[in-house]
């Protein structure tokens, strides 16, 4: 059966993902950093919203397509250079996703729904850009939450949770509550959130 082009474009975006020279080490293999959270972000929406849409689902494994080509150290090491850096990837992802898109036969409407999400546009008053960022959220607090806590302070930490709480739906929040957190982790959430 020839595949779909749903299929083509999932594929062309890992392909894509796959040459990131940064390596995350997970279950003691070595992965291209962005293609496993791009998988991630697939698995998490999958799990979280059992029926997105497919234009939800390519923005979700598109999130941090090819991210490593802009590095942060570009822009000054403060707040507003960070919210540029982030401005700047969200439109690079819609691009270069929108190419994909296009390659594959998506017409142009299809690509602007895509784009749409991934640039996150009205959260918390669009549906499915408000399932994106609770998606991003719990990818977060499910897969690179420990690691992040076990090198900052706490207070840090509890101030990052916080700031992911209120991005989050209610939906979001329970989804969370059900992640398996070490004691302390646990703690630090329920302090943040109390």
């Amino acid at each position: 059966m020839e595949p779909t082009r749903f299929e083509i474009a999932i594929a062309l975006i890992d392909k894509k993902n796959s040459e990131d020279p940064n390596v995350y080490h997970s279950h003691g293999v070595d992965f291209p950093k962005e293609l496993l959270y791009s998988q991630r972000m697939s698995q998490k929406l999958l799990q979280f919203k059992p029926n997105a849409s497919r234009a939800l689902q390519l923005a979700a494994r598109a999130q941090h397509i090819c991210r490593w080509k802009i590095a942060r150290d570009e822009y000054p090491m403060d707040r507003v250079g960070y919210l540029k850096w982030r401005e700047t990837l969200k439109k690079m992802h819609a691009e270069l996703t929108a190419d994909i898109l296009k390659e594959v036969g998506y017409d142009d409407e299809y690509i602007d729904r895509v784009s749409f999400l991934i640039n996150k546009k009205l959260i918390k008053k669009n549906e499915e850009s408000q399932t994106i960022e609770d998606v991003i959220c719990l990818v977060f607090l499910d897969y690179y939450f420990e690691e992040f806590a076990a090198k900052h302070e706490d207070e840090k930490v509890i101030d990052i949770l916080q700031k992911t709480w209120v991005k989050m739906s209610e939906e979001g929040h329970e989804e969370a509550l059900k992640i398996k957190f070490s004691e302390k982790s646990l703690a630090l959430v329920k302090q943040a959130i109390s």
